[in-house]
């Protein structure tokens, strides 16, 4: 009997359902939308189907677990509280509603801490016991590993890099708040960097700007292009080189589709990162890309959560 676990990662446009198993092989992935769904039970219940009806055709495997990766997903309380980018607004106690269609474990956590734990069972972390991921995409986000358990502090909220204030009184960020790293790092910080030093040069725009066409104007040798990955990567090398002094990682790993424009990003990460360490950290620790595939890190982060318990 082949034993498998389902990974969910519930985003705010769609969510992805898929079957993994101990090798990190998904096996099948299906996706819903979210926003559909005003009532988070009636999308439990239709997530169960999916799920129900992948298993009645597979009658040599079984279901051993559902892993979940969330936007403001609390790991203790199996709860997702009070995410901005979903519609279901205060408590939703996901993990209850999951219970009442199944036996089998149900874990819950947020999209970056699936995404660190991923890494530890079936990426670039493997073996590694002290090691913090970052994930730049639509936010900033981030899952700390210590001994090799993941930090979530007290409340469940741990490791919210994406939220440390760099520059007091600067971008504003969606969390309501001013001159938080995501406002900088993240794709849409970056486009806003790469408009603003447009504007310096006296240019107008060509067509529509995203990290990637912006990472592929800076390939071209375009200044602005090239001095915004530049900047990118300074603020983003100060920010980790102060994450160090807090847990004193092996390695930061970088993941998402932003991580793909490679040495023109990780090239000024690693220079600033360096040069902002405390001395007694210096040379001690890597900063590198994410081993995870991107297409399936999202299900294989979630599954992990059940494979690593």
């Amino acid at each position: 009997m082949k034993k498998l676990v389902a990974g969910l990662d519930i985003g705010g446009t769609n969510t992805v359902i898929g079957f993994v198993d101990s090798d990190g092989n998904c096996l099948y992935k299906t996706a819903i939308s979210t926003p559909g769904y005003d009532d988070p039970a009636v999308f439990v219940k239709d997530v169960a189907g999916i799920i129900n009806d992948f298993f009645a055709g597979q009658e040599d495997t079984s279901l051993i677990g559902i892993g979940i990766g969330a936007p403001n997903g609390n790991f203790y309380t199996g709860s997702i509280e009070f995410a901005p980018n979903l519609k279901w607004k205060g408590v939703v106690p996901l993990v209850d509603l999951f219970k009442k269609h199944f036996e089998v474990p149900v874990i819950l956590t947020n999209d970056a801490n699936a995404a660190a734990i991923g890494e530890m069972v079936y990426g670039n972390a493997k073996g590694m016991k002290h090691f913090i991921e970052i994930t730049l995409g639509t936010g900033v986000g981030s899952g700390i590993v210590v001994d090799g358990n993941m930090v979530y502090g007290h409340d469940g909220f741990a490791g919210e890099l994406g939220h440390v204030i760099l520059f007091p009184g600067g971008r504003p960020c969606g969390c309501g708040r001013k001159g938080c790293l995501e406002a900088y790092c993240s794709a849409k910080g970056i486009v806003v960097t790469y408009l603003e030093l447009l504007e310096k040069e006296g240019k107008e725009p060509d067509g529509e700007i995203t990290p990637y066409t912006i990472s592929v104007s800076a390939s071209k040798g375009d200044k602005a292009a090239t001095r915004t990955y530049k900047v990118t990567g300074e603020i983003l090398g100060l920010a980790l080189s102060n994450s160090v002094a807090h847990t004193s990682p092996e390695a930061i790993f970088i993941f998402g589709g932003i991580a793909n424009a490679g040495d023109i990003l990780f090239q000024p990460i690693r220079e600033s990162f360096e040069k902002n360490l405390l001395p007694i950290y210096k040379n001690k620790v890597k900063i590198l890309p994410s081993g995870i595939k991107e297409n399936d890190a999202a299900i294989l982060g979630a599954a992990s959560l059940v494979w690593k318990q």
